[in-house]
């Protein structure tokens, strides 16, 4: 790649004035080592779910400027139902539903806990268990807070006609 690498910082300015221009919520980039290379990956999402092509179309105003970044393979994506919570709009959009929260070390013996969103609070992020009591965590101790998906028996069925 001719001249010096281009930052992750200047891929995601660039990628955020593509992303207002086309009207979609660029919600992270990430440069990520793995086993077959280096991955330079955005996610970018609409309120009402991104479509493949919009993917495409963002794909292909990206691609020519951000050529000066140092990566092998290059991926445009929806970020998922159960995509991570890192900012206070992620937060904000997910209140009051059923999120997991992981510690990174056992809290009362247990670092799994699921409840519902309360929300961010300062530094600290409140869900309300089952029994609707409010848990708090230092934002620096959780791992990981996502929201969870559940199937109902119903959902698990294949809508194929019976013969």
């Amino acid at each position: 790649m001719p001249g010096r690498s281009m930052p992750v910082r200047e891929a995601r300015e660039i990628a955020q004035r593509i992303a207002q221009e086309m009207q979609v919520e660029l919600v992270d980039v990430e440069l990520v080592k793995e086993p077959a290379g280096h991955f330079l990956r955005f996610y970018v999402d609409r309120p009402d779910g991104i479509a493949l092509n919009d993917l495409e179309a963002f794909h292909r105003r990206i691609l020519p400027l951000v050529e000066r970044v140092e990566y092998d393979y290059m991926e445009v994506s929806s970020p998922g139902a159960d995509r991570p919570l890192k900012t206070e709009r992620d937060f904000e959009k997910a209140r009051d539903t059923l999120v997991e929260l992981k510690t990174y070390r056992a809290v009362n013996g247990q670092k799994l806990f699921i409840g519902t969103l309360v929300g961010l609070e300062g530094d600290e992020i409140v869900i309300a268990d089952a029994a609707g009591g409010e848990m708090r965590f230092d934002r620096k101790a959780v791992a990981v807070v996502r929201p969870l998906i559940e199937f109902d028996e119903e959902d698990l069925q294949d809508d194929a006609p019976a013969k």
